[in-house]
């Protein structure tokens, strides 16, 4: 089995890319930190708007999102285990689970956000109604740039667990590990989202 330059090893080539893929999901994890900074410190000047912008979030649809997450944590991290198992067909299986979770979520979300155009919620210059105080507009715009950003990596992730799966089907090496680090790297960040935006003004 040839290699990539500048690889010498298997070994070698997994170690860099592992190394890669955790220096990334570094990067990741202080670009939602940065966010959950400046939504803590709006709320804190802004603690009724916040309040009752939470109060109009659906909290079903949020739980509902935070369970098909946990349980394609579960499908991915079972893939794997089938992949080293030497089980590539069930794996692959199960990596299709986790992407059909993925679109559940996705589906989901996008009921909530039908839910808040109708109620006169848009994600543009307003972000609420024109009759809404500055921390409300300021609440929505930081719950559309949140749940927007963390839907384009559900959507990331979903593109390389597919890429993986793939290969894995083809029956060519893959490190689906790494792309099960992303997708878990994904489902903490709605981990923390969830009660944020959901849970705190109940």
């Amino acid at each position: 089995m040839t290699l990539e330059v500048p690889y010498a090893t298997h070994e070698a080539r997994s170690r860099a890319l592992h190394t890669g893929v955790w220096i990334f999901l570094a990067s990741e994890t202080l670009l939602f930190a940065g966010l959950f900074a400046v939504y803590s410190g709006y709320r804190a000047s802004y603690q009724a708007e916040f309040t009752a912008g939470i109060h109009h979030n659906n909290m079903a649809i949020g739980t509902a999102n935070t369970v098909v997450l946990i349980v394609s944590s579960f499908c991915v991290a079972w893939a794997i285990h089938l992949l080293r198992a030497g089980r590539p067909k069930p794996c692959v299986a199960w990596v299709g689970a986790t992407i059909a979770l993925g679109v559940t979520f996705l589906v989901l979300k996008t009921i909530e956000y039908s839910i808040h155009y109708e109620d006169g919620v848009y994600f543009d210059q307003r972000f609420a109604p024109a009759h809404a105080s500055h921390g409300t507009q300021l609440f929505y715009a930081l719950y559309y740039s949140m749940t927007g950003l963390h839907a384009l990596h559900v959507i990331a992730g979903m593109l390389v667990l597919g890429y993986f799966a793939h290969r894995v089907w083809r029956l060519r090496p893959a490190e689906l590990e790494l792309g099960g680090l992303y997708w878990h790297m994904v489902d903490v960040m709605w981990i923390f989202l969830w009660p944020l935006l959901y849970l705190t003004g109940h």
